[in-house]
């Protein structure tokens, strides 16, 4: 054997293969990473916020045959079932055929993302123009959000109870909405400013009107204008914001990126790119050997507290039911489950390279990311995965083709990050990050591969099915 061939095999041998995953596959498993993209897209476009990520995934969970669980149903091997936490959670089980006491396979995902929210008395006119107040959810970075068209989403409960549903922007039919910004001839201050106070919290206001109400000359007549149109269409007055939850998302739709359409761009990939491939992993599950349980969650952008984050009992309860109707109990069972917390990555940019350190960072189309810890600079904050369970789910992904790469959210000391992990841990439970990278996470518009997505499906369905 040549010199040359022998180093080839060895670093083959040795090294981790870095290549681009289009290079790793077939003709035909790329038609099934387009396929996959497709539906993807339908669901990021129908699902923009948490209450309709759960509508959808009860639509898709019953049209192959979940039923609703209640607490006490008898289970047995197949059984296919889901629970709805208050319309802004979705838990899932298909019931496996080994004794529940052998643990569980978890996947969690989080259905919320970046927005901004209306206050609770967010109607007011200035000079003539009608305004939402609104308070932003989760992190951003505020100036992202100006002059971009936006949608409106969310529920409204009126005084007499009833519950009106909202969305407002995405046919093409409906107007939008807009946070405005000062045009450059006149922004000298507003630029010498830091980057974190160009458009402060309190500037992110929703245009929504400008027309008076019919020949009224009375102070606050456009506000009034709004507030009948409102009437009008919804029956709601200016009190019924006070129990509403009303969330400006942008209005745009997803679409392919680049002349090769090799990427998703849309708004809500983190974590809706990790959600769609975990509930379809479990809606295509069968019967599994372990019970496999799936958790679309609320409230990780704004650190998983209240009773539909998953610092809530509700995941825990949900498996103590199953575990009691199976003749076991939660805490065994918890002690020797696994989960895979289904949560983004930050993909590499080119642009903005002095903040990655390379050699530990993930790439866009090297398939989906294993992050074994997150934290903030001395890991504060992280479950960090131990050695043995990490090396079970590169075994794993490796004996099912999974194309998979690892990574951490940036260099060491220059920012960071958490998911639903540490949370899952401290029940007992063995977990480790795994998700999509993505480019301009937590923007208006974030970026995507489509080889990750498929990936993330073929990882989520692997683990639930071992």
């Amino acid at each position: 054997m040549e010199e040359k061939e022998f180093v080839k095999e060895l670093k083959e041998k040795l090294f981790r293969q870095k290549k681009n995953g289009y290079r790793r596959i077939d003709s035909e498993e790329e038609k099934a990473v387009s396929d996959f993209a497709e539906e993807y897209k339908c669901f990021l476009d129908s699902a923009k916020t948490e209450r309709e990520a759960v509508c959808y995934a009860v639509r898709e969970l019953e049209k192959n045959g979940f039923v609703e669980y209640k607490k006490g149903m008898q289970l047995r091997a197949g059984d296919r079932i889901y629970k709805n936490n208050r319309g802004k959670a979705v838990l899932i089980a298909v019931i496996g055929t080994a004794p529940i006491d052998e643990g569980i396979r978890l996947c969690a995902a989080h259905i919320d993302s970046p927005r901004l929210d209306l206050k609770q008395n967010p109607l007011y006119e200035d000079n003539e123009l009608a305004l939402f107040k609104t308070h932003y959810y989760g992190g951003i970075k505020k100036y992202q959000w100006t002059t971009v068209p936006l949608s409106l989403h969310g529920v409204i409960i009126r005084a007499d109870g009833e519950k009106i549903t909202v969305n407002i922007g995405e046919d093409e039919n409906d107007p939008v909405f807009c946070v405005t910004d000062l045009l450059p001839h006149l922004a000298n201050e507003q630029m010498n400013r830091n980057a974190a106070k160009v458009i402060r919290g309190e500037d992110l206001n929703l245009l929504i009107g400008s027309m008076p109400f019919r020949d009224d000359e009375s102070s606050e007549s456009v506000k009034l204008n709004i507030m009948n149109i409102l009437f009008e269409k919804y029956g709601i007055t200016e009190s019924d914001f006070i129990s509403a939850e009303l969330e400006a998302v942008p209005a745009f739709k997803s679409r392919d990126i680049g002349f090769d359409r090799s990427m998703i761009g849309g708004y809500g990939h983190d974590d809706r790119c990790c959600a769609f491939p975990a509930l379809k992993a479990v809606t295509d599950c069968k019967t599994p050997v372990h019970t496999a349980v799936t958790v679309l969650t609320d409230k990780e952008e704004t650190g998983s507290e209240g009773n539909t984050g998953l610092c809530s009992a509700y995941l825990k309860y949900f498996v103590a039911d199953i575990a009691e109707s199976l003749g076991s109990n939660g805490r065994d069972v918890l002690s020797v489950s696994e989960c895979l917390s289904a949560d983004v990555n930050a993909a590499f940019d080119p642009t903005f390279a002095d903040v990655t350190e390379r050699n530990n960072c993930a790439y866009v189309n090297k398939g989906v990311c294993i992050t074994k810890y997150t934290g903030a600079r001395g890991k504060s904050g992280t479950s960090d995965a131990s050695a043995e369970f990490a090396g079970r789910i590169r075994r794993l992904m490796d004996s099912k083709n999974v194309i998979w790469q690892t990574g951490e959210l940036g260099k060491v000391d220059v920012g960071g990050g958490g998911t639903v992990a540490a949370y899952i841990a401290n029940l007992d439970v063995d977990t480790i990050d795994m998700g999509v990278p993505v480019l301009s996470m937590h923007a208006p518009y974030e970026v995507i591969s489509k080889l990750d997505l498929y990936m993330a499906y073929k990882a989520f369905s692997a683990f639930i099915a071992d």
